[in-house]
């Protein structure tokens, strides 16, 4: 319960900030509109752009959690798309898009808040190195996928060509890219620069978690309860699951382990939404799935929070 009180409910509560504010009509949407485009576009690229510029990519990217956390949240978006078409006999298109639910763990807005006040600011080592390589994984992998679904017998040079292009037009991606430039160049951020990041960063994750509940707000559980219990039960118990069985096979590090876990622990991001709306595809199902995830997941973090000790 302790665990409850002190790590998980104040995260969940500045949701709920943001969700009562804009459901009393205290905050208008406009507005929540346009902190999620700044902590998106803005603010959360330079939290990542800085981690991974300073990050130790020696001792940090150990390849066991990469493999734990990748090979449990590639066998997910599996799980999703095929239970999504044997189970519920969706179109392949739509499919996708439930998988690619199953497959994108809010890694950065709960991720990294929930693990910074369950093991403090140092813990976060491990969750950087698998933000560093999500949203190319998560997005390379949705993208490849639903675009051989969609253009089927399309050259593989232009489905490259898509991937890419959807890929790098991510601010994340670009803020992680050139994390990497500054870290493998060995340049220098100048102070002033620095303490201007540390302006930004002291704002992404408040600012992100208060519009995360004003979009949440936005979309009501609709759709097939079913296929969304599916992607709830795939995101917040298989994939932790799995990294756990992997993690342990692996003997991955405790401080590692955790932060593999506990982030694959974490509900569907938005980014599944937005995903499911750049094709047109399972949107009620993806903002639901969202939706519900979190809500849930409440409970499940704090399970898995116990577990992990």
């Amino acid at each position: 319960m302790q665990t409850l009180l002190e790590v998980i409910l104040p995260v969940f509560l500045v949701i709920g900030f943001g969700y009562t504010a804009v459901w009393r009509g205290f905050f208008p949407v406009s507005g929540i509109d346009g902190i999620m485009r700044f902590t998106q576009g803005f603010a959360i690229p330079c939290l990542l752009f800085k981690a991974i510029a300073h990050l130790d990519l020696s001792s940090s990217f150990d390849p066991r959690l990469l493999l734990s956390f990748y090979a449990g949240a590639a066998i997910c978006f599996f799980a999703g798309m095929f239970g999504a078409r044997l189970l519920f006999r969706r179109d392949w298109e739509d499919c996708v898009a439930i998988g690619f639910c199953c497959l994108f763990s809010n890694s950065v807005l709960l991720g990294l808040p929930i693990t910074e006040r369950a093991y403090g600011a140092d813990a976060l080592t491990g969750n950087f190195a698998i933000v560093a390589l999500h949203s190319p994984f998560c997005y390379g992998l949705g993208i490849t996928v639903m675009e051989i679904v969609l253009n089927k017998g399309q050259s593989a040079a232009t489905m490259a060509r898509s991937v890419l292009r959807s890929m790098f037009s991510n601010a994340l991606v670009i803020a992680i890219a050139l994390g990497f430039v500054v870290n493998l160049s060995g340049l220098t951020i100048p102070m002033v620069v620095e303490d201007a990041l540390d302006l930004v960063i002291r704002a992404a994750l408040p600012a992100a978690l208060f519009a995360l509940g004003g979009v949440l707000i936005q979309y009501r559980p609709e759709g097939d309860m079913k296929t969304i219990a599916m992607v709830c039960g795939i995101a917040l118990v298989l994939h932790p699951s799995l990294v756990w069985i992997f993690g342990s096979a692996l003997a991955l590090p405790h401080d590692s382990f955790r932060s593999g876990v506990l982030t694959a622990a974490m509900a569907p991001g938005f980014n599944a939404y937005i995903f499911a709306n750049i094709y047109g595809r399972a949107r009620r199902v993806a903002a639901s799935s969202v939706l519900i995830a979190t809500a849930s997941s409440i409970v499940t973090v704090w399970v898995w929070l116990t577990l992990l000790g």
